[in-house]
């Protein structure tokens, strides 16, 4: 869920950051970049965006992990589909990191890249070491009314598939989380699109949590052609 920053595609650079690729996963060919070595770290971008997103922050991370970047089904360089849904999506990024044979990466997801972090981490347990999920919803009510109320006037114009799946999902249950059973980072801005208690909850319902909330910070400023989390990174992915 990213719509207060969809709106403005000017975000995404068109440069690419490491060696280009594409894999057949679940059915459609999705783009992914890699750079650097050592241990895995899966960035996954959010709604309306591409991997060129983390630019900064990947040429920061490339020095300590092999980063991999991946651009979502009906984002950037991967296919487009007729299906517009979070749990496909997640199902795409774990086929990749079987195909890639990622041995238990790290993750990092973004907005929609946090919603498909946690249906992986409820769906696959043990595919991953550790998680951070940045500015992220479990419901679409988790987001604060006012960008609701934006989405859906949008939607009636535009017809854009992606707002309507930010409109209608996710919908991962309290007890989904309960499922959760690697280690997660909640990350949000102090002034996120989503409420503070409902990243607060998401965090309660996850056994091996930890919440940071960015003093000053709103959706997108900490994350978008910005290293603001690389200090943040390199601790919690030790």
């Amino acid at each position: 869920m990213a719509y207060a920053h969809w709106q403005t595609r000017s975000f995404l650079r068109t440069f690419s950051l490491g060696d280009k690729m594409k894999k057949i996963v679940n059915g459609v060919s999705i783009y992914y970049e890699v750079l650097g070595e050592g241990k895995p770290v899966v960035l996954c971008h959010g709604n309306g965006e591409d991997h060129s997103i983390f630019d900064v922050l990947a040429n920061r991370l490339k020095d300590y992990y092999q980063v991999i970047l991946v651009d979502s089904r009906n984002h950037g360089q991967s296919e487009r589909t007729y299906s517009y849904h979070y749990e496909v999506m997640a199902e795409d990024v774990k086929q990749l990191i079987d195909e890639l044979k990622l041995d238990k990466p790290y993750f990092l997801g973004f907005s929609d890249g946090g919603i498909i972090g946690l249906i992986i981490a409820v769906k696959y347990p043990e595919i991953c070491a550790k998680m951070m999920v940045l500015g992220a919803n479990v419901h679409p009510k988790g987001v604060k009314k006012i960008y609701q109320i934006e989405m859906e006037e949008a939607y009636k114009i535009s017809k854009d598939p992606l707002l309507k799946m930010m409109i209608e999902e996710p919908q991962i249950s309290w007890k989904q989380l309960h499922q959760i059973t690697i280690p997660v980072m909640v990350v949000a801005g102090e002034y996120d699109d989503m409420t503070y208690k409902h990243t607060k909850a998401i965090a309660h319902h996850i056994k091996q949590s930890e919440l940071v909330i960015l003093d000053k910070k709103n959706h997108y400023e900490y994350v978008i052609h910005s290293d603001d989390l690389y200090p943040l990174c390199v601790s919690y992915f030790k």
